[in-house]
C-alpha cells in the first residue's frame, strides 16, 4: 500500500512538472533592430497591462464546455455574449495563443489549452476532418455550413505549436502532434495549388468560378505563422506562401492604395488568366465593404508587423509601415480619430465611433517606424484598458502583447543572432 502511494505521488509530481511552462509570462523577446515599443510606461507597467487585459478577456469570453468522454475538461471561447453565445474556430485559435503566452501567470493554462483543443477536436469540419468546423452554436451544432475557415485553423495550428513549446512533455495533450495533423490538413485542403495563397476555407474549390485560390482574404496573410509552420512541418507550401502573400500585398498596396497602404477585406483575380489580385466588389461574400479596409482587413497591420518584429523581415516592415505612417497623418496624431474602416483611398466608411479593433493593429505596425514613437504611445493608451466585445478585445489583447514585448512564437523565442540583434531596413 505504501509502495502504491509513493508511485502515485511520483506520478503526480511528474504530471505537475510536465505542466510547468518552459517560458512563463512575462517572457520578453527581442524585436528587430530599429523597432520601438511604448516608452511612456515601464516594462513592469506594460506587463501589468497585459495581466489586466487578460483578466478582462478571460472573464468575458472563456467558458467551460463540459467534459470529454474521459472526463477531461473542455473549453470554448464565446464569439458573442448574447445568451450562451456561439463559438468560432478563430476564437479557439486566439484562445490557444493567449493561453500559451499567459502560462505561468495563468495557473491553469495547460489545462485550459488542452480543453480548448478538445473543443476543436469535438467539432471537425465535414469536408476535411483535420480542420475545425468554423461556427458552432451554443448547443454544439454547426452553423452556416459544416466547413472550415482558414484564419481560425491557422491560429489554432500556431497556438498548438506554442503550447507544444510551453509543455514539450506532451501533457496533458501532445500539442505538437495535433498541430502537425492540422497543418497537413491545411496544406492539402486550403492552400492554392497554383497561387500558393490561402483559400477562404475547405469549402472553396481552387479553380471555382466565383470562389477560388485567388478570391482570398488578405487578413489571412500571416507570414510569421507560415514561417513557424515551415519550421515545424518541413512542408514547402509554407515558404511558398510567404513569397506569394508578400507579392500580393505589395501589388495591392502599390496599385490600389498607393497613398495609404490599405488592403481590402477580400480580393479576386484581376483578369481570367492573371495571378494578380484586385479588390473584390461589394457583396462578394459578406457585404457592401468587401473591397474596402474593413472588419477583416483591419487585422493586416498586426499580422505584417508581427512578422517584421519577431523575424526581422524588411518586406513586412515596409508594408506595415505604409499603413502606420498614413494613419498618423489621417488621424492628425490623435489615436481616437482612427476610423472604423476606410475605402482604400483613405476615405472613412464612417466617423461615428472609435474601436480598438482598428487602432490596436495599427499600433503594432507603428512599432516598425522609429519616427512614430508618439503615435505608438497614443495608440497604446487608447486601447490598453478598453473593453468592447469578443472580436475587438481578442485582437486588442494579442496586439497589446506584441506592443509590450510579451508575445512570442516558437521560431523567435530563443533565436540567437551572431551580433545579438535583428535588423530590418529603415
Amino acid at each position: 500500500m505504501r509502495y502504491l502511494s509513493i508511485v502515485f505521488l511520483i506520478a503526480a509530481a511528474q504530471g505537475a512538472l510536465a505542466q510547468t511552462p518552459a517560458f512563463p509570462f512575462p517572457h520578453h523577446v527581442n524585436h528587430a533592430f530599429g523597432s520601438i515599443r511604448p516608452d511612456h510606461r515601464s516594462q513592469a507597467q506594460l506587463d501589468q497591462d497585459i495581466r489586466e487585459a487578460y483578466a478582462r478577456w478571460k472573464t468575458a469570453y472563456l467558458r467551460s464546455a463540459g467534459t470529454d468522454g474521459g472526463g477531461n475538461p473542455v473549453y470554448r471561447v464565446l464569439c458573442n455574449t448574447d445568451g450562451n453565445g456561439n463559438t468560432v474556430s478563430e476564437g479557439q485559435g486566439y484562445g490557444l495563443i493567449i493561453m500559451s503566452v499567459m502560462a505561468g501567470h495563468e495557473p491553469d493554462a495547460a489545462v485550459i489549452a488542452a480543453g480548448l483543443w478538445r473543443y476543436v477536436d469535438r467539432h471537425r469540419s465535414g469536408i476535411d476532418s483535420r480542420l475545425m468546423s468554423w461556427n458552432i452554436t451554443a448547443a454544439g451544432q454547426p452553423q452556416q455550413g459544416n466547413d472550415s475557415a482558414f484564419d481560425g485553423d491557422n491560429d489554432i495550428a500556431l497556438g498548438l505549436l506554442m503550447a507544444a513549446a510551453q509543455w514539450p512533455a506532451g501533457v496533458p495533450v501532445d500539442f505538437r502532434a495535433k498541430a502537425l495533423d492540422m497543418l497537413a490538413g491545411q496544406a492539402a485542403s486550403v492552400m492554392g495549388p497554383d497561387s500558393k495563397l490561402p483559400l477562404l476555407g475547405d469549402w472553396v474549390t481552387p479553380n471555382g468560378a466565383s470562389y477560388n485560390q485567388y478570391s482570398v482574404r488578405p487578413s489571412d496573410f500571416m507570414p510569421a505563422h507560415f514561417l513557424n509552420f515551415s519550421a515545424a512541418s518541413g512542408a514547402p507550401v509554407w515558404k511558398a506562401a510567404i513569397v506569394a502573400t508578400r507579392t500580393a500585398v505589395e501589388h495591392l498596396q502599390t496599385t490600389y492604395a498607393a497613398g495609404t497602404g490599405l488592403v481590402p477585406d477580400f480580393t479576386v483575380r484581376e483578369a481570367a488568366a492573371s495571378s494578380l489580385l484586385k479588390p473584390a466588389t461589394a457583396g462578394f461574400l459578406e457585404g457592401p465593404h468587401d473591397g474596402h479596409y474593413n472588419y477583416n482587413a483591419g487585422r493586416a497591420p498586426w499580422r505584417l508587423a508581427t512578422h517584421a518584429l519577431l523575424h526581422a523581415d524588411a518586406d513586412s516592415a515596409r508594408q506595415a509601415r505604409r499603413i502606420a505612417q498614413w494613419s498618423a497623418t489621417a488621424a492628425g496624431g490623435i489615436a481616437t480619430n482612427i476610423r472604423p474602416g476606410y475605402l482604400l483611398d483613405g476615405t472613412p466608411i464612417t466617423t461615428t465611433y472609435f474601436t480598438s479593433f482598428f487602432a490596436a493593429p495599427i499600433g503594432v505596425a507603428a512599432m516598425t517606424s522609429p519616427t512614430q514613437q508618439s503615435w505608438l504611445n497614443a495608440i497604446y493608451d487608447s486601447v490598453r484598458t478598453r473593453q468592447e466585445g469578443y472580436y475587438e478585445d481578442s485582437v486588442a489583447l494579442l496586439s497589446l502583447m506584441v506592443m509590450s514585448g510579451t508575445y512570442w512564437d516558437p521560431v523567435a523565442i530563443d533565436r540567437i543572432f551572431a551580433d545579438g540583434v535583428q535588423r530590418i531596413a529603415p
